[in-house]
């Protein structure tokens, strides 16, 4: 064996088959376990599936694996009538979830040459991604334009032998649950089947067996509603636009961004059913929506003596009525019940009985009416009971975002009143943020209720190099190994995909890691198999990486501030207000060495396009920390009434938009035009053109609603650095603000901002309303690109000027300089 081979055999987890008695809390869990597994398809079915994988991954690779699902439950098979030729595969997986991955016959010159056996089709894509990253160096990328790419692979008929008897790798937990409530909305709201099936072979090859599945639940409403006498007109006002549903789903807006055509409700719908069926066909557990008691306004007037509430302003300006205070429907009506098991019963008619575990969040950034133990445990009561009359062995997912959001609210009796409101093994919590903030440790794991222990990483769907590795590599395993421990899985719940691979690549293989990861040691390998080689210049960046920009420890959440995407709204002539500041939690001089170090790699890479992405990310992120700073100049430079400074900072600023811009052009990744275009490729008529489009831009600027000079407080809370958002959005906005300032200060006046802010508004609203077309392709060599930039602002010559300091007064002091 190579050693290359040796050196990630080092990285593999060991795992023990020793069996281990279960208490009653762990029986209810294996029984559920069980239960899911009797719902899967036949062996043959799932075979396929991962051959079909391995075909779409890698064409011409068919031969050379073969894949054979394996019991970790010999009596349920033996009950299903499905018998093994070999017994000894009854045990193979020591009663767990497994892969075993092995030679077919090292003295055959035909056929295949690796054996992937696993308990599930997803267990079996996961030992080939396994494989194909720790024997062969291989790397799956995973990008916005749902390309996967192999850096490196050996051909067929020489493929990497496994030592010995080969490896068998276990699942310490059940699960791995991927996705995000309103991931829906910010990451996947206008995929096709197309890009939905990558996906889903991502997925599968990252261990993910427990997934959301809330496309096209708005056309199950629509029925349930019609049943109840709500007309389709009535729902016009009740479902948002397609990229606010999540939101409406969740009862913290409604008829934003609407109203939904029938072409998007039946058109989300049949895909939903493409989604269930290749989940299904994986092994995977699709995990539901169910009813929380958010209803449509007319349902008031259809029912007026049900318990219907009507609730606060969430983040609507001036609260207006068209899209703001839902009505929620008390889980003490029995009325609630008989929605909530409709609901249910309507997806088992559309979808057949596909799972068990249904996603209900009750009271999300919301308030309960009352902080009664009693009241808050009926209405959990309720909410389960609705579940299970549709669905008699339901279990009840619920995010534990709550408990952190409104932690003065829900204390240990809330909490305990809430999660104990169900038998128990009937409800699974979501430790939303367990990455920075985790609940479980202070809650005592949940009083006794599984949970999954998961990390929310990134908000809004932002670009930003952001993480907290160590706490990834070690915090499920100090989880599961703790006292009394309920953790039945880990999980990626972030709020937008497609940015920092690393983090996800990491926290993709704790599902199956009973150990801690050496970081430093990982990354080397990792640092390997994206780029196809090792390169030392990569390793030592990716080392200065983990240092810095990769290990946030001042728990403040994943949202980028950076003043280019999300620019202060406030007046700058009152000096006794504070600087605003950007979120930066590292030394921005380590980390533009790394940028230097990336660059020197530039030759030996130039070829690859996970280094090509990773170049542009960190050359964008080093540039956008420097513009924080020339913004900050120049609000100090006005309050000094330093005509020229001002001026000289507003140049950089604004030409470090006009450079990044530049650079984010050069790769597919951070295009505008993608987002767009593929919104409008769902419309069936011009109406649903605009509408989308709309939809598309308001999203990452606006966000919500504004009037005349008040704008959201939720405005560019989904910013994202794209070329074309850059110089088409961002530039004019800042552009307009530097005019106000530079008059204010020549007229000697205070600065104008209610003018400010009607011109900027007024500019944002045409801007989301425009049609303008933005590139689809890429443009430009992304390496002559960050070098350029790298040598106009770090260079020799330059590299003096840019020593500042970002903070004063006894504050963190940070320098860009050798």
């Amino acid at each position: 064996m190579s050693n290359f081979n040796s050196l990630f055999l080092v990285l593999i987890l060991t795992v023990t088959l020793l069996p281990i008695a279960l208490s009653e809390p762990e029986d209810a869990i294996q029984a559920l376990v069980q239960r899911l597994d009797s719902k899967r398809p036949s062996p043959s079915v799932q075979e396929a599936a991962a051959k079909a994988v391995l075909e779409r991954l890698l064409p011409g690779y068919a031969s050379s694996f073969e894949f054979k699902i394996v019991s970790n439950n010999a009596a349920l098979w033996i009950g299903r009538g499905e018998f093994f030729l070999d017994s000894k595969e009854m045990d193979v997986c020591g009663g767990q979830s497994c892969f075993l991955i092995s030679n077919y016959n090292p003295l055959s010159k035909n056929g295949p040459e690796i054996v992937i056996k696993g308990t599930t089709a997803v267990e079996i894509a996961s030992g080939l991604y396994w494989y194909l990253k720790y024997w062969c160096g291989a790397h799956v990328s995973w990008d916005r334009t749902g390309g996967i790419q192999i850096a490196s692979i050996p051909k067929p008929g020489s493929l990497p032998l496994i030592k010995d008897e080969g490896v068998l790798i276990q699942r310490p937990v059940p699960w791995n649950y991927y996705q995000n409530v309103v991931a829906s909305s910010y990451s996947y709201v206008w995929w096709d089947w197309k890009r939905w099936e990558k996906e889903i072979d991502w997925m599968a090859l990252n261990g993910v067996n427990l997934p959301l599945a809330f496309t096209g639940q708005e056309a199950i409403w629509q029925k349930v509603f019609m049943d109840f006498n709500i007309s389709k007109e009535d729902l016009n006002g009740f479902f948002g636009g397609p990229t606010f549903l999540a939101w409406a789903r969740m009862g913290n807006l409604h008829g934003w961004g609407g109203p939904l055509s029938q072409n998007w409700l039946d058109q989300q719908l049949a895909l939903q059913k493409l989604v269930l069926s290749r989940m299904l066909e994986l092994g995977m557990t699709p995990v539901l929506p169910s009813f929380s008691g958010n209803i449509p306004a007319a349902l008031k007037k259809i029912f007026p003596s049900a318990n219907i509430t009507k609730l606060g302003n969430w983040n609507s300006v001036d609260a207006d009525p068209r899209w703001c205070c839902t009505y929620l429907l008390d889980s003490s009506d029995p009325l609630f019940v008989e929605i909530g098991e409709a609901f249910i019963r309507q997806q088992v008619e559309e979808y057949g009985d596909v799972t068990d575990i249904y996603s209900c969040d009750t009271f999300n950034e919301n308030t309960p009416p009352t902080n009664d133990p009693t009241y808050i445990s009926l209405l959990g009561a309720s909410v389960y009971k609705a579940m299970s009359k549709g669905d008699k062995d339901a279990v009840w997912l619920m995010q534990g975002w709550l408990f952190y959001t409104d932690s003065a609210f829900w204390k240990p009796p809330q909490m305990k009143a809430l999660l104990h409101s169900v038998p128990y093994g009937k409800m699974i919590v979501l430790d939303l943020f367990a990455d920075v903030k985790p609940i479980w440790e202070y809650s005592s794991q949940f009083y006794g209720t599984p949970y999954v222990w998961c990390m929310l990483h990134n908000f809004g769907g932002n670009i930003e190099m952001y993480g907290v590795l160590d706490a990834i590599s070690s915090g499920p395993v100090d989880a599961h190994n703790s006292k009394n421990s309920t953790m039945v899985g880990v999980g990626m719940c972030m709020e937008g995909i497609e940015q920092n691979p690393v983090v996800y690549e990491l926290m993709s293989e704790m599902a199956f890691r009973s150990e801690k990861v050496q970081v430093l040691d990982w990354l080397k390998s990792y640092s390997y198999r994206r780029y196809g080689k090792a390169v030392h210049q990569v390793e030592a960046a990716w080392e200065i990486l983990y240092g810095t920009i990769y290990n946030c420890t001042d728990g403040i959440a994943d949202h980028n501030t950076d003043f280019i995407v999300k620019f202060p709204d406030w007046d700058p002539s009152n000096v006794s207000d504070a600087l605003p500041q950007a979120h930066l939690w590292y030394s921005t001089e380590k980390v533009i060495n790394a940028l230097r170090l990336f660059l020197d790699a530039g030759n030996n890479l130039a070829g690859s396009i996970t280094y090509r992405y990773d170049l542009v990310d960190l050359t964008r992120q080093v540039l956008s920390k420097l513009a924080n700073q020339e913004y900050l100049d120049a609000v100090t430079s006005f309050q000094q009434k330093d005509a020229k400074a001002l001026s000289f900072h507003i140049k950089k600023f604004v030409q470090l938009i006009k450079d990044i811009d530049v650079l984010l052009a050069s790769d597919d990744n951070f295009l505008l035009g993608t987002w767009l275009e593929s919104a409008k490729k769902l419309a069936k008529n011009c109406h649903e053109l605009r509408q989308y489009e709309w939809n598309a831009r308001t999203q990452v600027t606006m966000w919500f609603d504004n009037t005349k000079t008040k704008q959201s407080s939720l405005h560019d809370y989904a910013n994202k650095f794209w070329s074309g958002l850059l110089e088409g959005y961002y530039l004019p906005r800042a552009s307009t603000f530097f005019h106000y300032l530079i008059k204010s200060l020549q007229e000697n006046e205070n600065f104008r901002l209610e003018e400010w802010r009607e011109e900027w508004i007024l500019f944002s609203n045409k801007w989301q309303a425009g049609i303008e077309r933005y590139p689809v392709k890429a443009k430009g060599d992304a390496l002559v690109i960050s070098k350029a930039l790298y040598e106009k602002y770090f260079g020799d010559k330059n590299w003096k000027k840019n020593v500042y300091h970002l903070q004063t007064s006894g504050r963190q002091v940070l320098h860009f300089a050798r």
